[in-house]
């Protein structure tokens, strides 16, 4: 009896321990735009890939516009600037189609309808919520919607334009 006892205190120890394990797969960004309206949101999830991102977007301005990862979890309006760069702990050139490249943070281009919305899922294979390309580290990390679309090549940053929109990744 005392040995069931004390395998089930440590069964419930190792679910109770592990609960936080299984909190810190997930995370989410609210976007605002410069004026500081929300324009979407986004959920992260870790999985054995990389970063599962699914990016509900209610407000943003229709056309073509690169989607990063940037290094810094702020987002000061107007020009979200206090992001930083593109995430990119392995020091690599910007660009999906750069064979220097890519940064960990490029991610493919959007393609927002006429009404502003759009969902989409992308898969991040070279970032994580925890690990070495942690996104959830001491100075954080923020997901930046720019105006135009990113080239794929230009180092350092697409020649994407200016930030309309930016949201701190937070667990």
């Amino acid at each position: 009896m005392r040995q069931a006892v004390f395998a089930a205190s440590l069964i419930g120890t190792a679910l109770f321990c592990a609960a936080p394990a299984q909190a810190a797969g997930k995370a989410s960004a609210t976007l605002k735009d410069a004026d500081g309206k929300e324009v979407g949101t986004a959920t992260l999830t870790d999985t054995p890939g990389g970063v599962l991102i699914n990016l509900d977007l209610t407000s943003v301005p229709a056309g073509d516009h690169a989607f990063h990862i940037h290094a810094a979890g702020k987002c000061e309006p107007p020009d979200f600037k206090s992001a930083g760069g593109h995430f990119n702990p392995d020091e690599t050139e910007h660009g999906l189609e750069n064979a220097e490249g890519p940064h960990a943070g490029d991610m493919p281009n959007i393609h927002v309808p006429a009404d502003g919305k759009l969902n989409v899922e992308v898969l991040n294979v070279d970032v994580s919520l925890s690990d070495d390309s942690a996104l959830l580290d001491d100075d954080g990390a923020a997901l930046v919607i720019h105006a135009g679309p990113d080239d794929y090549r230009s180092d350092p940053a697409g020649d994407a334009g200016a930030r309309i929109a930016c949201g701190v990744i937070a667990p």
